[in-house]
């Protein structure tokens, strides 16, 4: 399997993206990358900067990185770069240009990551020439052969990364090549124009040709369908690449990355990365802090979120930061400490994080930063000049303990299954994403989040399940279930019945097929597994803040929307302030629901307040289960792994300061044994431990 050729941990960095490093410090790069622990580069092999003339290749720089890195026993991941359209093809094939929803073709650019031409402008993975025009698809493809071809059984090539940062800008493609798809795609799927019409409620196209994309973000079925299509058409490309890429070369690994975007750009940018994980044999992410935020739940969650789609295949953080981040406002932080100037604790941090959520492997975004364009002096974990420094020390020092003998067991652990799964449903994303396109309410996002970290400030582990994986769970929190299709419904009540713990929060598949609201709520018969139904329902989430109700007779905040019930088989648990039945519980089968008339997701993760801490603790609590670890003090993280060898856990400490901390595990006293990992202040004895700041302890379970 090309995945056995991976090294224990692969650790490294993203090298050459033409024209940076220059080439008069490419040999002694490599030598101090060798010497420290670096076992992979990945560089950008862009077409843009190859196929100089159409068929004329110059192969020049990226020959001497592969024999660089043979010579350093460095494994190479060649990211093929398509989407850099070389400037003959952008005129060759001008017919083919992406246009935006305005009418506007994408125009061909410096690209800010490389300082290099043939970049759309789009900021998507796309490129400006359009695929679906054959003439492109072939130019690309044999582009492809030909790098394939020349690179097949090089003794320095791992594999090829498909897809950099997995996702496309929301406003394309409306070019003619790709609205003939689009036609051919819905023939496909409706037959005829008869049905077409009643399912678009669209009843005057006398020809296929007279359909258009829609252009409007709107909550139609036609919005629907074309989410549904690019999806299909762009990942469709995606496995072009990788089939022709296996035609020729059959051995190598194929990889891509994401950005951990699923949460909440599936939808509106295609970041599912559920579906680019299952095409390939690698995945991973690219999570930098200075852009995402650097608070303990986010640095948790990209990886969290890319563990759960990578679905037991290994995963890794494909570029993760090792320097500054400069010009580039904080939108969630307004201090050095907020990401932008990384420490070497901060290189620590992030790496640990990664390890204790499941990475195998670990790449800087940069080697050393770039010299050219507005991205110059950034993420580069060794200097401008590619000296070492205290971060690429710290980077040393992890990747040569991750890759010694030692720690072959730990890292042949993987991650248990969490406390509880948190629902993801595209379908509902989706239908968020055009409700709101227009106003900007940001429930969705809020909702999920809020709940994420709800249950992680409890020190619980949250898993995000996708809605076809939830076999695997017996207790679910469903943070906004807005759509279901009849099918999910169905799939839900049955797995309620058989046994599953449901939390919902308000409004779940309230919208079903095409987007169509039930005239019964819950909708697609949900009312008889949650024992309710809607009496009143409000859709205001600009003034959700003013939500308040009771769980059991203890305050709690609302948010986004407001549903109230009248109990069917279920029994009341809350009332809203003003005495509408707000909470539910039911059995239905051998499973049991709780049904929570609005968002406490949004509403804590606008306020983190005490009072939905709590909430997030009950209802976790209302499931019956055992939290698998359980620390006296929550600031600090724990994760846990089981493997061949035992169990072994993880014991992060984010903050300043040293901090102690008691461990149970299932239930009962942890017996803490030997470090995988400790610093010369930790300490660990029976169920006690001491962790140093920004800094880790990886012990061995008795």
């Amino acid at each position: 399997m090309p995945i056995d050729k991976l090294p224990q941990i692969p650790f490294g960095a993203v090298y050459f993206r033409k024209s940076n490093p220059p080439r008069e410090d490419w040999a002694r790069d490599y030598g101090i990358a060798a010497a420290d622990g670096l076992n992979i580069f990945r560089h950008w092999f862009m077409w843009a900067s190859i196929e100089r003339r159409p068929g004329v290749y110059d192969w020049a720089d990226y020959d001497r990185q592969m024999d660089l890195a043979a010579e350093h026993g460095i494994r190479t991941i060649i990211a093929e770069l398509t989407h850099t359209v070389p400037d003959w093809a952008y005129r060759r094939f001008a017919k083919a240009r992406q246009v935006r929803a305005d009418g506007r073709p994408l125009t061909s650019n410096m690209g800010v990551s490389s300082a290099t031409g043939g970049f759309a402008s789009n900021g998507g993975g796309a490129g400006a020439l359009s695929m679906n025009c054959p003439e492109v698809k072939e130019a690309v493809g044999a582009f492809l052969s030909a790098l394939a071809s020349r690179y097949k059984g090089h003794p320095a090539l791992l594999g090829y990364d498909v897809w950099n940062e997995v996702n496309y800008a929301a406003d394309v493609d409306y070019s003619s090549w790709m609205k003939a798809d689009f036609r051919l795609w819905l023939r496909a799927k409706y037959g005829s124009l008869d049905a077409l019409a009643e399912a678009w409620y669209r009843y005057s196209y006398a020809e296929w040709d007279d359909i258009e994309p829609p252009v409007e973000v709107a909550a139609y079925p036609e919005n629907l369908d074309w989410l549904e299509f690019k999806r299909q058409n762009y990942y469709g490309q995606m496995q072009f690449k990788i089939d022709t890429i296996r035609a020729i070369d059959q051995d190598c690994l194929i990889a891509a990355h994401g950005v951990g975007g699923a949460i909440p750009n599936m939808a509106a940018n295609s970041s599912d990365d559920w579906l680019a994980a299952e095409k390939v044999e690698l995945y991973g992410l690219t999570w930098v802090p200075s852009r995402r935020g650097f608070s303990p739940w986010q640095n948790f969650f990209g990886p969290d979120l890319t563990r759960a789609a990578a679905r037991d295949k290994p995963w890794w953080h494909a570029e993760r930061p090792g320097g500054p981040l400069w010009l580039q406002p904080q939108v969630l932080g307004r201090d050095k400490e907020d990401g932008r100037v990384m420490e070497p604790a901060d290189i620590r941090t992030l790496t640990m994080t990664s390890f204790a959520a499941g990475a195998t492997g670990i790449l800087n975004l940069r080697y050393r930063p770039l010299l050219d364009g507005p991205l110059f002096g950034a993420f580069g974990a060794y200097g401008m000049d590619g000296s070492r420094t205290p971060r690429s020390d710290m980077q040393s020092r992890i990747a040569k303990w991750a890759n010694a003998p030692e720690q072959r067991e730990l890292f042949a652990a993987r991650p248990v299954r969490g406390d509880i799964g948190i629902l993801v449903i595209p379908e509902a994303q989706a239908w968020d994403h055009l409700l709101n396109a227009h106003h900007r309410p940001e429930t969705y996002r809020e909702a999920m989040w809020g709940a994420y970290r709800g249950l992680f400030d409890n020190g619980l582990q949250a898993d995000w399940v996708h809605i076809d994986d939830i076999s695997g769970y017996d207790a679910i929190y469903a943070p906004y279930p807005i759509m279901l299709t009849s099918a999910h419904a169905r799939a839900l009540a049955d797995w309620v019945e058989r046994g599953g713990k449901l939390i919902s929060e308000a409004t779940p598949g309230y919208f079903g097929d095409r987007g169509k609201v039930g005239t019964v709520q819950p909708n697609n018969g949900l009312d008889a597994v949650f024992g309710a139904r809607e009496v009143e329902v409000e859709f205001m989430p600009d003034i959700a803040d003013r939500i308040r109700l009771s769980l059991d007779g203890r305050p709690l905040a609302g948010g986004g929307f407001l549903q109230a019930y009248e109990v069917t088989t279920g029994r009341e648990r809350g009332r809203f302030d003003d005495g509408r039945i707000a909470i539910v519980e039911n059995r239905f089968g051998a499973g049991r629901t709780l049904l929570v008339g609005t968002h406490p997701g949004a509403g804590y993760f606008r306020t983190s307040s005490a009072d939905a801490l709590r909430y997030f603790a009950e209802v976790f609590a209302w499931t019956g289960r055992t939290q698998r670890v359980r620390l006296s003090d929550n600031a600090l993280q724990a994760r846990l792994h089981e493997g061949p060898a035992g169990r072994v856990l993880w014991l992060l400490n984010p903050t300043r300061e040293l901090r102690r901390v008691t461990v149970a595990i299932d239930g009962r006293p942890a017996r803490l044994g030997a470090a995988f990992w400790a610093a010369a202040d930790a300490v660990a004895a029976d169920d006690t431990a001491a962790v140093p700041p920004r800094d880790v302890l990886v012990l061995r379970l008795a």
